[in-house]
Parts: C-alpha cells; structure tokens; sequence
C-alpha cells in the first residue's frame, strides 16, 4: 500500500514538474487526449413554414446535408396554414437524430384576417410571425441554448460548413451571405431615415465578391445566427413596443449610436426592421460574411403575386446552382413525392437543337439538367470535331476558305475547332430545310440562361411572328460596335441587329436556313460568327462582304438578350474548342482589312457594351420579373 502511494505521488511530482515547466498553452494542450474535445456549441434552429411546399423538399434536403452535429441541434417549428404533409413526413424519419424537437402545425386557417394572397403581409400577419419569433427566443434562452438560428423556408444552405463556419466566428449576430436571382440577398448596408432599404456601393462590392470576409452591416435577416451567451442578447427583441420601451428605460445610451436611435422608434411594424434597430440600438453590431458560397434566397413577392411566380423563381435558383456548381443534390427519396413537376415542352417551336462535341459529356450532362429545370425538350446534336480534321477530309467536302481571311484579333487563319463549329451549326441547317421545320433554336454547349428564360423567349418568338417576317434572332450575342440598332417597330424586345459575334443560341427559321445554305458558304469558309453578319449585311469588312453578293438575311436580336456564355477568358473552368485548336496552315492574305471593334470571342469586355446599349433603351424594363 505505502509502495503503491510513493508511485502514485512520484507521477504526481512528473506530471506537475512537465506542467509548470510547459513553454506555451500549445505546449498543455497537447497533454490532452486526442479523443477528447470540446462539445460542440448547441443550437436552436427556428424554421416558420407557410406557402413553401414547392421549396420545401430542396430546403430541408439541404438543412439535412449541414455537417453540424445533429445530437446538438434543437428544432422549433411552426407552421401554418398549410395543407400539405411534407414536414410531418420528413419530421417521421429526422426526428430521432435531433437534441429535441418542439413543433406545432396549424392548417385550420387559409388566411390571415384582411390577407388578399399568400405574399401580402397585413397587420396580422407580421403580428403573428412576429409573436412567434418572441416565443422562439424565449424558449432558446429557457433551455439554456448557446445559439439561435432563425432560418426561413425561402434559403437553400448550399454549404455544407454554413452552421459550423458561423459558430466559429463567435460573433454576437451573424448572418451567411445568400445569392438570389438579382442584386437580392439577406443584408443591408444602408438604411433611410424611414427606415427601408438604400442599396450602397459596399452593398454591391459585398454582394459581387470584390471583396471577403465579414462586413459590419445595418440589418440581417432570413438566415440569422444569435449568440445568446453574449450579455447583449437580453435587449434583442422583433417587437416594436418592446422596443420602445426598452429605448425609454433601459437604452438611455442609444441616443449617442446614430440619427436613427436618437428618437422614440416610429418606424413599420416589420419583425426584422425592428430586430435590427433593436440591435443598432443597442450597441450590438450586426454581421454578414461572404468568405463561402453559403447558399441562395428568394425573394419575397408582391402582394399580387402567385405561387406559381415563386415557383418559377426556385426554377431560376436551380439553374443558378447549376451553373455555379454544375450539380443540384437530389432530394432525399420520402421527399421526392412532393417536388414540383416541370412539364417539358419545344416553346411552341418545331425543335430545339444542342450542339456538343461528344469528347465534352460533362457540358452536356449540365445541359441536359438545365433543359431538366426549364421544361425544354432538346435533342442533342453531336458537332463536328475538328480534332478529326485534316485537309484530305476538307478536300472531300469541296472546302475552301474565304480569300484573305485571318482573325479579326490573333491575325491568324481559322482553326480546325472553328471550322467544326461552323460545320456543326451548317449540318443542322441542312436538317432544317431537309425535315421542312419552320422554326428551330440551336443552342451551344457553353451558356448561361438569364432568369425566366423560358416565359421571355416565348414573349420573344411570339413577337417575332407578329411580324411580317424573320429569318434568324439572336438569343445571346457579344454585341462589337457601337453602332444604330434601332427597335424593331411593333415589338417591345427586338432589335435591328448590327455586327455581332457567338452563337450562343438563336432562332432560324426555315426561309432563313435556305438563305444560309443557298449562299454556299463552304465554298468561301470563315467562322459562322462572321458569316451570319455578312448575310444580314452589318459586317464592316466590305472586302469579305462582297464575296456573297446576296445579303438579305432579316435579322434581329432579343433585348434584354436571354444567353450569356457560361465562362469568359481566364474564368476557372473555362475552354475554347474553337479558339484554342490547332491552325491551318495557310498565310493570310495582304488584302485584309483591319477595324479597330476587334475583339477576342470569349472576352468579358464588350458585354458592358451591350449592357450600355440596351439601357438606353428607354421601352425596356430588364430588372422586373414581369417583363424582359
């Protein structure tokens, strides 16, 4: 016994001698057994739930993919008037892997009093959600919650790290930064003295990136992250007396924080105005960060607004997921039931093409979930590799190229990826004539679609044919000089097209396919982006110009334009199977004429040119969901 003491103290001695004499805090943290950690901050989530069965299966498919312990996540829920079963369903298989769950559903209701549609917010509504997002902070504080997450139904967390990357910021009040389908997202940074919304050029630099990190903000909400350890949290309320009563007797020093604290609050019964001003107010800043693609947001609608418009906004989010991370994770299998079908359809044309090179699966499976989104019906077209061309095989086709052709900016001759292209683009001409279709669009691999795409091209087809006739509309263009394009009379989106470049997508009609072809440009070859303005005659080098003496192709150009490419020079990820292939070796001709609107294909630059002109065009609403 008095051996085993002398032992037990000796290691005493040893433990505490390696103790005192430790050089650094590292140094007695590594002492620690690697098996044992910290336990993780745990967190009440609040989810109020109305109207989102449509978004639903993707919102709680991604809320389940957050890599934050689930044993320490609580969940408060409400939801009301409702009429569907998606959260009880989805509650039957989660429940059990959660701290604890405190939920109540409401579907007695349709409405609230004086409610004309499910997007208006009457009196009694923000009552309501305000009453309940009260009773949400209470509970949290009474089940000695370390945090609170009020997160809506309207945010997709794309990023699995989102919950965890907010905890370890230790911040009083955080939010993630959330994309949408414009300039909305879930911040401020400018407040009036009414209290609403300023946009700021920090707003913006925020918003685009130009800067990372975590940015001091006026106002959080829809993805709001509390701290509730942290002393300040007390003053915190979305209730507008509240409020007031706390600046008349407890925030003596909130008249010292700006003009907007200096009087009695007199501002909308608004839950997360009031939650801010309550913050600012209160010495607690408020933070947003950008430092991950956290996710997207809706919008909130107007009043007038229907659920189907909500729907076609989560249309455009999908596709928004898809260009920026080429995938969208499939909902969970219990879920699947209850997603949202899109019917797939031509657009009211004979046939839509996708031109794509089969050594490029990967654009072409992203295509093939986009056309998923939209409801397009889409065949693909396989193109032309000019990788399997070589001049015998040109030989055999009777080409030959246009004399005195080189590239407008590289002043080299045309590369085999670009004579495949043009090829490509020239088969499914023929295929028009041959089936007699009298309306196609042909599409290429590498584009982008603006939001409402599919309800603004049949706005646009629909207006084209009110005309007495067209052969070819641009769907995307990179518009090179700075010249007339006046609107077309009778439309509210079309213009005169002047010289442009890409083919991104565009409709052809069937008189205009024959005009193509009829010109036998295989005979008199260069890119199909130089040909299509020497046909509607708005190609500045008469030289090339003169060679196809017949140029009556009528064309015009969608405004706002629909299509964008999907990546510009020096974007990660981007390649050019036209631009970077191997050149044919011929010299190009003295009797080339320069102009000084050259420009690389896939640079960004001269879209801000198109951008400009299409600003000024005074009939054009392009930031309205409603309108092109």
């Amino acid at each position: 016994m008095i051996k085993a003491a002398y032992i037990l103290l000796l290691f005493g001695i040893f433990y505490q001698v390696n103790l005192n004499f430790g050089d650094s805090l590292e140094d007695v943290k590594q002492l620690l057994p690697n098996d044992l950690f910290e336990i993780p901050s745990s967190i009440m989530v609040v989810m109020l739930v109305r109207n989102k069965a449509h978004v639903l299966p993707m919102f709680l498919t991604y809320f389940e993919q957050l890599d934050y312990p689930k044993e320490r996540i609580s969940l408060w829920i409400r939801s009301d008037h409702n009429f569907d079963n998606i959260l009880e369903a989805w509650l039957q298989v989660v429940q059990s892997e959660y701290h604890s769950v405190n939920v109540e559903f409401d579907n007695t209701k349709h409405q609230h009093e004086n409610e004309s549609s499910p997007f208006d917010w009457p009196r009694t509504r923000f009552e309501h959600v305000i009453k309940l997002k009260e009773e949400a902070l209470k509970y949290a504080q009474k089940i000695w919650a370390d945090y609170i997450f009020y997160l809506d139904a309207d945010v997709l967390l794309t990023s699995p790290a989102t919950l965890r990357n907010l905890v370890n910021l230790k911040l009083p009040l955080v939010a993630p930064m959330l994309l949408s389908e414009s300039l909305y997202s879930n911040f401020w940074c400018g407040m009036s003295s009414t209290y609403y919304y300023i946009r700021t050029d920090d707003y913006i630099k925020i918003y685009n990136v130009k800067e990372e990190g975590i940015f001091k903000v006026m106002m959080i909400h829809s993805a709001v992250l509390v701290d509730l350890n942290y002393r300040g949290a007390q003053y915190l309320t979305f209730d507008r007396e509240q409020f007031r009563r706390q600046q008349k007797i407890d925030l003596h020093w909130s008249s010292t924080l700006g003009p907007l604290c200096r009087r009695p609050y007199e501002g909308p019964l608004d839950d997360i105005i009031v939650f801010a001003m309550s913050a600012n107010c209160s010495k607690i800043p408020l933070f947003v960060t950008n430092e991950l693609p956290f996710g997207y947001i809706l919008q909130p609608l107007d009043s007038s607004d229907s659920l189907s418009q909500d729907l076609k906004q989560l249309i455009n989010i999908k596709t928004n997921m898809i260009h920026d991370f080429e995938e969208i994770k499939e909902v969970d299998d219990y879920l699947k039931k209850y997603e949202p079908r899109v019917q797939k359809d031509k657009m009211s044309l004979d046939h839509i093409y996708l031109i794509n090179l089969e050594r490029r699966p990967e654009r072409r499976k992203k295509m093939m979930k986009l056309f998923d989104i939209l409801g397009l019906e889409v065949e693909y077209f396989p193109a032309i590799d000019g990788k399997k061309l070589d001049h015998n095989k040109m030989k055999e086709m009777n080409i030959q190229f246009m004399p005195g052709y080189e590239d407008p900016y590289h002043h080299r001759p045309m590369t085999m990826g670009e004579i495949g292209c043009f090829l490509s683009h020239f088969y499914i001409w023929q295929n028009i004539v041959e089936k007699k279709l009298d309306e196609v669009l042909i599409l290429e691999d590498d584009i982008r679609f603006e939001p409402y795409f599919k309800e603004n091209a049949e706005k646009i087809i629909k207006q084209a044919r009110s005309l007495k006739e067209y052969d070819l509309i641009y769907f995307g263009r990179k518009r090179l000089k700075d010249e007339s394009e006046p609107p077309v009379k009778g439309t509210d989106n079309l213009l005169h097209v002047g010289y442009s470049y890409w083919t991104l997508g565009y409709v052809l009609t069937l008189k205009g396919a024959k005009k193509l072809i009829d010109a036998q440009p295989l005979q008199n070859l260069l890119p199909v982006d130089e040909f299509l303005p020497i046909m509607f005659d708005r190609h500045p080098v008469k030289n090339w110009s003169s060679v196809y003496p017949k140029r009556d192709l009528i064309a015009y150009s969608s405004t706002p334009l629909l299509l964008y490419p999907s990546h510009y020079t020096g974007d990660v990820g981007y390649i050019s199977d036209t631009e970077d292939s191997v050149l044919l070796n011929n010299e190009p001709s003295s009797n080339y004429t320069q102009f000084n609107q050259a420009q690389l294909k896939s640079d960004r630059e001269l879209d801000f040119m198109q951008i400009k002109h299409e600003s000024s065009q005074s009939h054009v609403k392009s930031s309205s969901k409603d309108e092109l």
